[in-house]
């Protein structure tokens, strides 16, 4: 009986993952003009697979990749420049679809800014280590006859309640 359970699991996970599975990519149709199609293989190159990424699109077998490349190639068709194309890439997915994002305030801080935080923190250390080793002198003040008095009465263990199950090593 558990066995025919378990058979019965396992062939019903393997339908669900063919159900879930990515369909493949539809096959891609070069353009017909062959400067056409040379300009969109360079772009290719340029825009990064937004699925893998770590790949151009030119190079990706995800289906996201091919879409894009029909993507870049009807553009090419309609007359768009290379310029306009990333810019409507960048519009769609960000600077992160770019292998070279353009030089920005928000790109330069993502690449200098930890650099920057490790550069503040040495020199906050230095800092610190040159203004006398991080030590304070202690200023000694004297206790109140009343701080005083506590202080006496805590020593002297009369407000101390011992615990009952407590053992010597504890004390």
């Amino acid at each position: 009986m558990k066995r025919v359970f378990l058979s019965a699991v396992a062939a019903m996970a393997l339908s669900a993952s063919a159900a879930f599975a990515e369909p493949p990519p539809i096959p891609d149709r070069p353009l017909a003009d062959a400067a056409q199609e040379a300009r969109a293989q360079a772009l290719f190159d340029d825009i990064r697979c937004v699925v893998c990424q770590h790949e151009a699109i030119a190079d990706s077998p995800a289906a996201i990749a091919a879409d894009l490349r029909g993507l870049v190639r009807d553009q090419i068709a309609a007359g768009a420049t290379d310029e306009q194309i990333r810019a409507d890439l960048v519009r769609r997915y960000g600077d992160f679809v770019l292998f070279k994002p353009p030089v920005r305030i928000g790109t330069l801080v993502l690449w200098f800014g930890p650099l920057g935080l490790i550069v503040l923190g040495g020199l906050a250390l230095l800092w610190r280590g040159r203004r006398g080793g991080g030590e304070q002198a202690a200023v000694d003040v004297p206790l109140t006859a009343e701080e005083d008095a506590r202080l006496q009465d805590i020593l002297s263990g009369h407000d101390i309640r011992r615990d009952p199950d407590a053992k010597p090593s504890n004390d």
